[in-house]
């Protein structure tokens, strides 16, 4: 059983800098991948940025790529995601998820509950 919760939301200003994390418990798989997805009000929940367990390779959504990094600290058995530049249309609720890589919303088994970012502009 894998455990994701979610920290570090919160309601900034368009330009400014916000770091979310997600504590990992439980074991993860050679083969998993822990990632970030994002739902905004009335529409689907969409991939934002994913680390391969094995390799520590990342991918980004192309909407947040050069803007948002994610990263994992093995001590801490966390995995952030450091949003810069953020935009009113980041605002949604920020989901940590952990499944097989590729992950996307079908490979992914494990969810945390949330967290709201909220950029106004």
């Amino acid at each position: 059983q894998v455990q994701l919760v979610e920290s570090g939301g919160g309601t900034v200003q368009a330009g400014d800098s916000l770091r979310l994390s997600c504590q990992v418990s439980g074991r993860l798989l050679s083969s998993w991948a822990v990632g970030w997805f994002r739902q905004a009000p009335g529409k689907e929940r969409e991939f934002v940025a994913y680390i391969r367990q094995s390799s520590g390779s990342t991918l980004y959504a192309a909407s947040v790529k050069g803007r948002f990094t994610i990263s994992r600290d093995n001590a801490k058995n966390t995995r952030d995601l450091q949003m810069n530049s953020l935009k009113p249309e980041d605002t949604a609720v920020y989901y940590c998820a952990a499944g097989f890589a590729p992950l996307d919303t079908s490979t992914a088994r494990y969810w945390g509950q949330g967290t709201q970012v909220t950029v106004s502009s």
